[in-house]
């Protein structure tokens, strides 16, 4: 039993007695039950009752992929090669860490336009204070990162405290912060970053062994399994449905040869590269402090309904602030990574396509544009389809007018999907 937000003592149910008919079940319950009865083929079920009802998850996103990556093989059979995949994945994780920032704030409803500027900005801080001010490496990278977390404070406390939409303030500072930057650099223009300093070494010339690569997916499969397992067993305790044993199972056994897979092509160059395992940390601890945290939970349901959220006793403006300052700060670090993998900062970091790109990769992985929907895993998805196509592109040696076209092409389909499965869950009341 609950207690109403207005406070009273009316008893509410949680849960729905097992004797009620099926058909008028709520979709997910109805999903639940189906997969604890049936098993393999119940999951199957729900899953194509979901997709029916326009809850599409990353299916389009993962098919898009695969149909982005048979074209350019088809195109250029270099494009999977070994060598291409691991500069790939190197091209992925600056774009993949500031598209983290920019799913957390669409899953409120909102949106962050500077997110290329503070990118160049902490990367300026980190090569005028490590190069020209000889600062040690460590506080350069500290400094840069603490200037986006107080970029993304200052974008808070104008949204909560006037009322200042988030279009507006982070326009301003796109402006502004660009025009900070240039100031920083000073004349010069550009600095060149030492190749031996730790930060160019970990993103150039670091890349995990082929033993460390495969302990790596023995573990990342049994913490997977584990907590699997363990959320069952909550579920169980609590007198609730849960998925059998066998669907756990069959997950774990599909993450493990998808893993495998990938390490092997990777180990065929030079291995997994140090960075991309941290975009892969970044995003599983996004994820599970976005889905198995209170402060998880009061995000989707701030964007979901901001005005319920304030009804149900949660500190809106408090996650306001900490949603903007987590953007602004996967910025910095997505701006760091990447003067740190150019081994440069100059007037151009975090310009050009920044902005475009990692937006575009948050929307591309599935994250709605009308918030409360979405995933830490459509940073990484969404950056994996952008930067397959400029790659791809590049390799056949095509102009940027193209890759902007194409690119601009997917972005368009993408929200157009989400528009329709929106409409969709909607009418099944999956919404």
């Amino acid at each position: 039993m609950t207690t109403p937000v207005d406070g009273s003592k009316t008893p509410v149910q949680d849960t729905v007695p097992e004797a009620q008919d099926p058909a008028v079940l709520p979709a997910d319950l109805q999903d639940e039950r189906l997969i604890a009865s049936r098993g393999v083929s119940g999951a199957i079920a729900a899953f194509t009752s979901r997709l029916r009802s326009g809850d599409l998850g990353s299916v389009p996103v993962v098919l898009g992929l695969i149909i982005i990556w048979a074209v350019f093989q088809i195109a250029n059979s270099n494009f999977l090669s070994s060598r291409n995949l691991v500069n790939l994945t190197l091209q992925t994780t600056s774009v993949g860490v500031i598209a983290l920032g920019i799913v957390l704030v669409l899953l409120l409803g909102e949106i962050d336009l500077s997110i290329g500027s503070v990118s160049g900005l902490a990367a300026a801080i980190l090569g005028v204070t490590f190069v020209n001010e000889g600062w040690p490496l460590a506080l350069s990278v500290v400094a840069g990162i603490v200037t986006g977390a107080v970029i993304g404070l200052f974008y808070g406390l104008l949204y909560t405290r006037f009322g200042v939409p988030s279009f507006v303030i982070t326009l301003a500072g796109l402006l502004g912060f660009l025009g900070l930057q240039l100031l920083v650099l000073g004349k010069e223009g550009s600095l060149n970053l030492p190749f031996d300093s730790p930060i160019v070494k970990f993103a150039t010339q670091s890349f995990l062994s082929p033993v460390v690569s495969y302990i790596f997916i023995a573990v990342t499969v049994a913490l997977y399994a584990l907590s699997r397992l363990r959320g069952r067993g909550q579920r169980l305790a609590a007198g609730l449905s849960a998925a059998p044993t066998s669907i756990i199972g069959v997950k774990a056994g599909a993450l493990a040869v998808t893993l495998l897979i990938s390490v092997i092509v990777l180990n065929g160059d030079r291995g997994m590269p140090s960075m991309f395992l941290l975009l892969l940390v970044l995003v599983v601890l996004t994820d599970i402090a976005v889905r198995r945290t209170r402060w998880g939970r009061s995000v989707m349901a701030v964007g979901g309904n901001v005005e319920a959220a304030r009804r149900a006793g949660i500190n809106v403006r408090m996650i306001y602030l900490t949603v903007f300052a987590a953007c602004s700060t996967f910025a910095a670090v997505g701006g760091l990574l990447a003067a740190a993998r150019l081994v440069a900062v100059n007037q151009s970091s975090g310009g050009g396509d920044t902005n475009l790109n990692a937006i575009a990769a948050a929307v591309i992985g599935g994250t709605s544009l009308f918030g409360g929907r979405g995933s830490a895993y459509s940073a990484l998805l969404g950056a994996l389809v952008i930067v397959s196509i400029s790659n791809g592109l590049s390799l056949l040696s095509l102009d940027s007018n193209v890759r902007y076209i194409v690119t601009a092409g997917v972005l368009l389909v993408a929200v157009t999907i989400d528009s329709l499965s929106r409409r969709s869950r909607q009418a099944h009341g999956r919404a």
